[in-house]
Formats: structure tokens, C-alpha cells, sequence
């Protein structure tokens, strides 16, 4: 760990205290992650199934258009963050496209989850626009949005919490968008069938179009941004100056080849449950999975505290892994042993989402160590590329394996299917996460390292400004 930092720069402004985030702060911070939820479990979940079972797309052609969405979103992912980065306007860096961006992912919400009702080839294009769209405004909220956060706060512990209460957001809004399906079927007692389906989905986005809006705004209006430390003068010089960035390398591969393994149960549980399980419980399964997450969340970001982050990432992994690598194993009638599964796996699912996002603010500060320059915007666009170019693959090889092996809707699967619903649902997933694991024990940084690098900041800054010797970043 020596590289990381040269101890001799390291003198007597080595204190690690900044000031801590308000309560009401980290509130208005987290509430968009809320609504943001709603571009996953409804999206990658439910809405494949509509779209094909109820509107009558082509399974396999679906398929491939979630593919190339995901794969055009990872890509303009670094050049959001660099334009972020670069962005100078009186209201700040993220926060422009923070609100604007979340009119328009409001719109384009609306736009696909309320299809007319047309010919198979209408519904095919109308869904490939409005999944293009979809993600496309996706980023540009995203992005900018998660790059605030490392701006908050330099504490390392402070960072976990504050984001781990974002995380945690994240994970209570996937929880409600996980049961918004069946909640609104409560409330307006629809029917299942394609008539059924079209109105469950219109009333969603009735609900979260305009929760997108006033809860980004909330942000935008309550959290201040702090000035850059620096213009970035060649801005694409970075992708290439990100290479020497070891730590941020380690947690990036990590972290995608897990991301890889765990968007495919997430994909394919309404699938496994129907077709493998026999079972119609998938709702109630999902609940238990991220109520689990949400309740034993702050346990972990306790732990963190007295542990170092990399040790409590291990270690979450290990539960969550150890658990559902059971699942491989399951069969019809097993609904009861699958969900002790999914409550044990669940313990440490809040902290593989969490941590790591911890984490990764402290190899930005690295970076500034390396470049002098606060890159937050990139860092969080080549992350997000990383997660999404994963997610799309995964998800996008797992629809054309099952049309390729012979999934019919709506009726009895054949062995062959099954298998490979369980191989995709269970086992790639498990093996991907002991991959991850592996990996990321090589990850250096520890509360020691950071405060040691924050240290060598602030005499370089002192330098630079020595009227104000002691800053980090502005308020």
C-alpha cells in the first residue's frame, strides 16, 4: 500500500474530521433514489413480461432491443459525466441536468409503460423508442446525481453512511416498485388479462412521473454544490489518465462481473418462480428479499464503521452468495425452502449495493491525489457503464438463451428450459459473486490509506491557496 501514497508528504495536516451532514440534507440527497428505483424491478422485471405475454412482442427480439438500450446507455454514460464535469452554469455542475433530465424521464416513463394497443410491429417499434428514451434520460439524471454525492462529504465513515442512506432509499423504492404491480391491482381490482395489464402499468406511471419530478427537485433545491477544484482542460484525457487509478480498476472489475450475476435474478424471478418453482409467490418473494436488505442495511453501515469497507463488502458477499447458490438446487413444491433462501441472501444485500458505492468515492479522491482535479462526473459515468454494459449482457443473453431453447408463454416449459432457467437464475449469478470476491481482496484502501491521501490533498491545496490552508472543497 506503500504506492498509494508517499508517507514523507504526509506531515502534521493529517486530521480526517470534516464536517458532517445534516439530517435533513442526507434526506433531500437520498429521496430521488427513491423514485429512480422505479427504472429497475418494473422495468427489468415486469414490464419484459407485459410486453410479451400481454402486448405480444417477440420474446427474442425483445430480448435484443434490452440489449442494445443497455449497451447505447453504458455508452454515453462517460460522456454525461465528463459534460457534468465540465458544465458551468450559476445553478452548479449536476444540478441542471438533475432537474431538466427529470422531466423528460418522466415523459418518456409515460411513453412505455402505456403502449396503444396496435399491431405486433407497432408495439415492437413503440417499445424499442420508448426504451431508448427511457435509459437515454435515465443517464442523464443518474449520472449527475450520484456524482454529487462524493462531493458532499470527505469523511470516510461520513460517506458511508450518507450514501448508504441513498442506497438505502434505493432499495426501500425498489421495494415499492416491486409491489406497486400488486398493489395497484388492489386498488382498482384489475383483472390479469392484457386488459388488466395495460391499466396496471398506466396507473404506475400516473404514480411515479410526477414523484420523479418533485423529488429531484427537492434535491436540486435543498443540496448546494461545491465548486471544481480545477477545469478540466482536455476532458478525455481522463478515460486514459484512469488507468493508473489501481484501486478504482480492482473495485470497477470487482464489481462488474457481479453486477453481471446479480441483474439475472433479477430478470428472470417472475420466470423461475412461474415455470420452476410452479409457484405464483413471486411478489411476495421480492418482498421479503429487499425488506430483508432495508432492515439489516444499517447493521452493516455499523459495521463498516468499526471494520474497514472492503471487509464488510466480503463479507456480505459471502452471505448473500453462500445462501442462494441453494437456489440451483430447487424444483416444484420447494416455494417454502426458496424463501428461508431468499430471506438468508437478503441479509447481505444491502451492503453489496451500499459499500461499494462508499468505496467509490474514495478512489476519486485518489484520483485527485494522481490528477489534481475533482472527476466525479467521469468516475461515476465509466462505474455506471461498467454496471450497465453488464446488466445489458447478462439480461440480453438470458432472453435470447431461453427463446433459443424453446420458452413458449403462458404455458408448461420443457426440462430443458427449466434447467436453463435455474442455471441463469441461480448458479451464473453465484459463481459470478465467488469470482468477485476473489477479486476485490486485492482492493488497497483503507480508512488509514484515505486519511493519509485527503492529508496530501490538503497541503498540495494549501500550496495552491494558502489563505485557506485547511479547505476541502467549498460550500
Amino acid at each position: 500500500m506503500e504506492a498509494l501514497v508517499d508517507r514523507k508528504q504526509v506531515t502534521a495536516s493529517k486530521r480526517g474530521a470534516y464536517e458532517r451532514v445534516p439530517t435533513a440534507k442526507r434526506i433531500a440527497y437520498a429521496a430521488p433514489a427513491f423514485a429512480l428505483a422505479v427504472v429497475g424491478i418494473p422495468v427489468y422485471v415486469y414490464l419484459p413480461k407485459f410486453y410479451t405475454d400481454a402486448v405480444g412482442v417477440d420474446i427474442t427480439v425483445l430480448g435484443y432491443l434490452i440489449l442494445l438500450a443497455r449497451v447505447f446507455d453504458a455508452v454515453i454514460d462517460p460522456g454525461m459525466g465528463l459534460l457534468s464535469d465540465i458544465t458551468r452554469t450559476p445553478f452548479g455542475r449536476r444540478r441542471p441536468y438533475i432537474a431538466g433530465g427529470a422531466v423528460l424521464l418522466a415523459a418518456s416513463l409515460c411513453f412505455l409503460f402505456i403502449p396503444p394497443e396496435a399491431s405486433p410491429l407497432v408495439e415492437t417499434i413503440w417499445f424499442g423508442i420508448g426504451i431508448f428514451t427511457l435509459f437515454l434520460f435515465w443517464t442523464a439524471v443518474t449520472v449527475p446525481y450520484e456524482a454529487l454525492g462524493p462531493e458532499i462529504t470527505m469523511d470516510y465513515d461520513e460517506r458511508t453512511s450518507l450514501l448508504g442512506m441513498r442506497d438505502g432509499f434505493l432499495i426501500a423504492g425498489t421495494l415499492a416498485a416491486a409491489s406497486s404491480p400488486a398493489v395497484v391491482v388492489l386498488l382498482f381490482d384489475l383483472a390479469s388479462d392484457a386488459e388488466g395489464e395495460r391499466a396496471k402499468f398506466f396507473w404506475i406511471a400516473m404514480v411515479y412521473s410526477p414523484l420523479l419530478v418533485a423529488l429531484c427537485c427537492w434535491c436540486v433545491l435543498a443540496v448546494g454544490e461545491r465548486p471544481a477544484v480545477a477545469r478540466e482542460q482536455s476532458p478525455w484525457r481522463g478515460l486514459g489518465e484512469l488507468v493508473r487509478n489501481r484501486p478504482f480498476i480492482i473495485l470497477l472489475v470487482s464489481y462488474g462481473v457481479a453486477a453481471f450475476g446479480n441483474n439475472l435474478p433479477a430478470t428472470l424471478i417472475l420466470y423461475y418462480v412461474q415455470y420452476v418453482l410452479g409457484s405464483k409467490q413471486a411478489d411476495l418473494f421480492l418482498l421479503i428479499y429487499f425488506i430483508t436488505g432495508i432492515l439489516f442495511l444499517p447493521g452493516w453501515v455499523l459495521l463498516a464503521r468499526k471494520l474497514e469497507k472492503k471487509v464488510t463488502w466480503l463479507a456480505a458477499m459471502a452471505i448473500n452468495t453462500g445462501a442462494f447458490i441453494g437456489v440451483f438446487f430447487l424444483g416444484p413444491g420447494d416455494a417454502a425452502i426458496y424463501g428461508v433462501l431468499v430471506f438468508l441472501s437478503g441479509i447481505g444485500f444491502g451492503a453489496t449495493i451500499a459499500i461499494p458505492s462508499a468505496m467509490q468515492a474514495d478512489v476519486i479522491d485518489y484520483d485527485e491525489l494522481l490528477s489534481g482535479r475533482r472527476r466525479e462526473g467521469l468516475y461515476i459515468g465509466v462505474w455506471s457503464v461498467t454496471k450497465k454494459l453488464a446488466a445489458a449482457l447478462g439480461v440480453g443473453a438470458a432472453f435470447a438463451i431461453l427463446g433459443n431453447v424453446g420458452y413458449v408463454p403462458n404455458t408448461e416449459q420443457s426440462e430443458q428450459v427449466q434447467l436453463t432457467l435455474r442455471i441463469l437464475y441461480a448458479l451464473v449469478p453465484s459463481l459470478c459473486n465467488v469470482a468477485a470476491f476473489f477479486i476485490a481482496l486485492f482492493y488497497p484502501i483503507t480508512r488509514g490509506v484515505h486519511r493519509e491521501i485527503l492529508a496530501t490533498i490538503a497541503e498540495r491545496r494549501a500550496v495552491l491557496d494558502p489563505l485557506r490552508p485547511g479547505r476541502m472543497l467549498d460550500s
